[in-house]
């Protein structure tokens, strides 16, 4: 059934309806969130054995017999460096580990090149004017937050099945030199769980920016968050870009946030040895080094890459019935009436809604009305501005299957009510 094709009679049933079960729900009292993309108590016991895992001092000690305790080694131990070399495929002289925040690395990346540019830079960033940044949209709200609180300009590009509208992006690159940059979450996007296509990523690193000190803020924070057995692949960005002789664009990110536990995890910045050697000194004034007992500990948890990739295997054991939870009440209640369309990820954190143009904040406010707290109606778009008004994430992580059951039974009646009533106002 096409939503147009509903009647003024059936729309206002259906409105109805659901009105009354949403007063009930309200009655009840519960308040579910659905808001971010955290890892729900049973995740964070998967990995209760790390906590153990540097216990005296001889588990301290790194290759060469630096000792973890004391200060130095800026940018983190050979063995954490090889871990994620092996894991993401980035040679190791590329990566530089920090603390547990790959969010903090991006915004220490953007300061930095505000206030002392980056490799190739004639001068600091803050210096050349207005800076204006590509934002591939709906996208991560807090990348955009980091542009926001450092003033630079968004531009927002469509998100399409396989990625960005690169069409779109290349001709703003090419045409803009105050275009510094681009945000990118090429795996299981965020909010769409869109991974990008080979040709995609290999258009990236093709691209001819205006600006000679363009940088590609590559976030592979979901690089190994697969919901099923079969791996989804990523075409190598760096290896893409040495065809090019654009390697020195790419500064690469991830963590293991969502791997391990999100407040002490470990994140890393990888980009090439120049730009690292430009990076050093900047860093250096900032931090004597991160916390490299919590690196080792990281190390000895996992051995491998393997070990890694084995534990991903039991954390989507935990959350694929979850998302599988929420596709089927979706698929129930609201894809028969035209009411919302999305696309099943096959992994990340997120299922991305998109309700007919003019409803997303009615369905917001509806579902935060009765109880469910979501991530505010145009978030996932630069300065929270969706043009269409017609975009809302859900998190479905966090709760429990029970808790999340109830909450996804309330959230389909708001979307009924809400969307009904926007689509009988606007009939008149």
């Amino acid at each position: 059934m096409n939503y147009h094709e509903l009647t003024k009679q059936q729309l206002a049933a259906i409105r109805d309806e659901a009105g009354a079960k949403l007063e009930a729900a309200k009655a009840g009292g519960e308040v579910f969130d659905l808001t971010r993309g955290k890892p729900g108590r049973e995740q964070l016991d998967l990995t209760s054995g790390l906590l153990g895992a540097v216990s005296e001092a001889s588990d301290c000690i790194s290759e060469g017999g630096f000792d973890c305790r004391n200060y130095g080694i800026l940018d983190g131990l050979p063995e954490t460096k090889k871990l994620f070399s092996d894991l993401l495929g980035i040679p190791a002289s590329r990566i530089m580990v920090g603390g547990n925040s790959s969010l903090a690395l991006m915004y220490d990346a953007l300061c930095r090149a505000m206030l002392f540019g980056v490799l190739g830079s004639d001068e600091p960033w803050c210096r050349a004017g207005t800076v204006k940044f590509l934002c591939p949209s709906p996208g991560y709200d807090r990348h955009f937050a980091i542009c926001k609180a450092l003033g630079i300009e968004m531009i927002p590009v469509r998100m399409n099945d396989d990625g960005p509208d690169m069409d779109e992006l290349e001709r703003l690159a090419a045409s803009d030199p105050s275009i510094k940059g681009v945000w990118c979450v090429p795996k299981f996007s965020n909010p769409d769980g869109v991974t990008y296509s080979d040709e995609v990523v290999g258009r990236f690193a093709a691209l001819r920016p205006a600006a000679k000190d363009f940088r590609i803020f590559w976030d592979n924070a979901y690089a190994v968050h697969e919901l099923y057995d079969e791996r989804v692949a990523l075409a190598d960005i760096f290896a893409e870009s040495e065809k090019h002789g654009t390697q020195d664009r790419v500064f690469y990110f991830a963590s293991t946030s969502k791997i391990t536990f999100p407040g002490s995890g470990v994140a890393i910045m990888a980009a090439t040895e120049a730009n690292l050697e430009q990076i050093h000194p900047y860093l250096a004034t900032q931090t004597i080094g991160f916390d490299k007992i919590n690196q080792m500990r990281h190390v000895k948890y996992f051995g491998s890459a393997d070990g890694i990739l084995e534990h991903m295997k039991r954390h989507a054991d935990v959350i694929r019935p979850k998302f599988e939870l929420v596709e089927d009440i979706l698929d129930r209640e609201l894809i028969p009436l035209d009411f919302v369309r999305y696309v099943k990820p096959r992994g990340g954190y997120f299922i991305s809604l998109y309700f007919p143009d003019g409803c997303a904040k009615a369905v917001y406010e509806t579902a935060k009305a009765a109880g469910v707290k979501l991530t505010p109606a145009g978030a996932t778009f630069p300065y929270g501005r969706d043009e269409r008004d017609h975009n809302l994430r859900l998190a479905p992580t966090y709760p429990a299957n029970d808790e999340l059951r109830r909450a996804m039974t309330v959230f389909a009646e708001a979307a009924k009510y809400a969307v009904a009533d926007v689509l009988l106002t606007a009939k008149g």
